[in-house]
């Protein structure tokens, strides 16, 4: 089964203030080389501080300044006391099944950004997240370590690939695209817009990929927890506890109590997304 490219119902993508600001720095640029030669010393140093700022900006996971970034919930899930709570980097067959146990045990849904790779070697683990009532979204094709220096064809066949398998394997193409590592640069949010994707990075984060203290990962995502947080682990690429636990599965018990104590829900995205969640 393929998915063709869902219409987004969207206006057309128009470019954020920084772009527009950029091609008159280009354009501007190409004139007064036209005019004045001798200028270049001048044009070329606004050209560089003008890419400098692009790549600060990119390398900014949660900056809007590149286009549409979903960073909280939307006003609606805050006051319902909502949270979202998002995976990376699965599925891993060692961890993801036993993290699907304790959300369970927990009675918590979570949003699962998978790698289309990964997911490709395990349609049935795949699809077991989404019968226990978690949602599956696009984290790209292969989490390519340069993902953020490519161009509109190179995301165009890395999420567009990832669009296929997931929806190969689930029945419904993501709708919600998080960027490897939440870096990347000019280019992607027109490629975003066409295929009807959100992206979505985070509130607060753990460092669980690096940090073997579930303690310290616990600080980060609790200090300051509130409705409307979106929150970042991950069950692929997890860091293991010195007796080689992955550090989530200690962390998610104490964020489902402190959710709790605070009269909060953590939910997937898309129920959070929802603006009426519970019409039928």
């Amino acid at each position: 089964m393929t998915f063709p490219i869902a219409p987004t119902g969207r206006p057309p993508w128009r470019p954020t203030p920084l772009l527009r600001v950029t091609a008159a720095v280009h354009l501007g640029a190409v004139a007064g080389l036209l005019a004045a030669p001798a200028s270049w010393p001048w044009t070329l140093a606004a050209l560089g501080l003008n890419h400098a700022l692009l790549t600060a900006t990119g390398l900014w996971p949660r900056s809007t300044a590149l286009g549409e970034n979903l960073v909280r919930l939307p006003p609606a899930a805050a006051a319902r006391g909502e949270i979202g709570l998002t995976i990376d980097d699965g599925p891993d067959p060692a961890v993801t099944p036993v993290v699907l146990d304790l959300l369970d045990r927990l009675d918590v849904r979570a949003t699962f950004f998978c790698i289309a790779g990964r997911a490709r070697a395990h349609p049935q683990l795949v699809r077991e997240i989404v019968r226990r009532g978690h949602s599956v979204q696009n984290h790209s094709r292969i989490h390519r370590h340069d993902f953020s220096l490519l161009g509109p064809r190179g995301f165009a066949r890395e999420i567009e690939g990832a669009q296929a398998i997931l929806g190969d394997i689930t029945g419904q193409p993501p709708t919600l695209f998080r960027a490897p590592a939440g870096l990347r640069n000019p280019f992607l949010a027109p490629v975003l817009h066409r295929l009807g994707l959100t992206l979505v990075s985070w509130t607060r984060r753990g460092y669980d990929t690096r940090e073997t203290d579930p303690r310290k990962v616990q600080a980060r995502l609790l200090r300051g927890l509130a409705a409307g947080d979106i929150l970042l682990l991950h069950d692929g690429n997890a860091a293991r506890t010195p007796g080689g636990r992955p550090v989530l599965l200690d962390v998610l018990p104490a964020l489902a109590a402190r959710a709790h104590d605070r009269g909060l829900r953590l939910v997937t995205l898309p129920a959070a997304l929802d603006p009426e969640p519970f019409s039928t």
